[in-house]
């Protein structure tokens, strides 16, 4: 998680919304990115997306069997669905989304029976130290 919060300090850097992710393969690094949508002009570039497509590369194979995902902001629908899709097995993440989380703060889409896939989900690791980064960054803004 702490090079997932380096992540996310790039992404304030680089005025993006400060989100960072890692995904670790069989206790490997495979891939780490930072919210990009601003500068790639990409809605879906979020740091989840971007570190599951550099993962799947880099391992040859867009199933991610045996990684976690390390992420310091509760995924959002998108995420979490790609979560689901590239078959991860762990998610871990640090600040909640109480407006737009969907791994356990409006719902719980990589644990919803219906898909063919489950994650399992460790939630709040760093979770104070992630919050203040995104806090600090929209007061700036505001």
């Amino acid at each position: 998680m702490r090079r997932a919060l380096l992540q996310a300090r790039s992404a304030a850097e680089a005025g993006e919304v400060p989100v960072g992710a890692v995904v670790v393969a069989d206790g490997v690094l495979a891939a780490e990115a930072f919210n990009r949508p601003r500068a790639l002009n990409d809605p879906t570039a979020h740091a989840e997306v971007l570190a599951l497509r550099a993962a799947a590369r880099r391992l040859g194979h867009w199933w991610l069997n045996g990684a976690t995902l390390y992420v310091t902001l509760e995924p959002c629908a998108m995420c979490a669905g790609a979560v689901v899709l590239a078959r991860v097995d762990r998610l871990v993440y640090a600040a909640p989304d109480p407006k737009a989380g969907m791994a356990g703060s409006l719902a719980c889409l990589p644990q919803d029976s219906r898909l063919n896939h489950r994650v399992a989900i460790t939630a709040g690791v760093l979770a104070d130290e992630a919050g203040a980064l995104l806090k600090d960054f929209f007061r700036a803004r505001r």
